[in-house]
């Protein structure tokens, strides 16, 4: 008789335990929910003051500047004249690395003196009289990269030269170069320059 009530008292001390540690177990379980939130990386190119990033806008306005010249009118073109363009583009709506590519044509064909001859790329920062460091260029064409680790989301531009060329390699003489003043005077010819900018997401 003891023994058996020793044995329950054993069996009812270990439903308790079990029942303690059930409830004791119950209270670390729980349930809920979480939000991850990751803006989308902006793709947004500004390229002088014209937003191309959704491929609307076919053209944009460049304004050359002609170096002043005291023997030629200011805005017009003659041998010996030189002038430059700037193309200024706005990164700062853009999350990523991208690659650029700026082609550029003269299209007065029969004029071969004319000729697309530097560029460089200049800060934000950069004020007008500064020293420039120019880049010779070749095959008409600017390749760069902006990235987006090391670059400041900062406008940039870069400036792109031109010159009607006289000397010892001109293609045109003096003759050719009068042909020329003639027909502009007929004609009202113009220079015309065509820069072509294409830009490509690194990712």
């Amino acid at each position: 008789m003891f023994k058996r009530l020793r044995l329950l008292i054993v069996f009812a001390s270990l439903s308790v335990t079990l029942g303690f540690m059930s409830n004791t177990y119950s209270r670390y379980v729980a349930d809920t929910t979480g939000d991850i939130k990751i803006g989308f990386a902006k793709w947004q190119i500004v390229v002088n003051e014209n937003d191309i990033s959704d491929n609307t806008v076919s053209k944009i306005n460049i304004t050359p500047t002609m170096k002043p010249n005291e023997n030629i009118d200011e805005n017009t073109i003659a041998p010996s004249s030189s002038g430059y363009f700037d193309i200024v583009i706005d990164p700062t709506n853009v999350d990523v690395s991208f690659d650029y590519t700026i082609s550029i044509d003269l299209l007065n064909e029969n004029m071969p003196d004319l000729i697309i001859s530097e560029y460089a790329l200049l800060s934000n920062t950069y004020k007008e009289g500064d020293d420039i460091t120019y880049t010779p260029l070749e095959n008409s064409t600017i390749t760069d990269t902006f990235d987006i680790g090391t670059d400041s989301n900062e406008p940039f531009t870069i400036r792109v030269c031109f010159e009607w060329f006289e000397g010892t390699d001109e293609m045109m003489d003096d003759e050719a170069d009068t042909l020329i003043g003639i027909d502009a005077g007929l004609n009202d010819t113009e220079l015309q320059i065509q820069a072509s900018i294409h830009f490509e997401q690194k990712i």
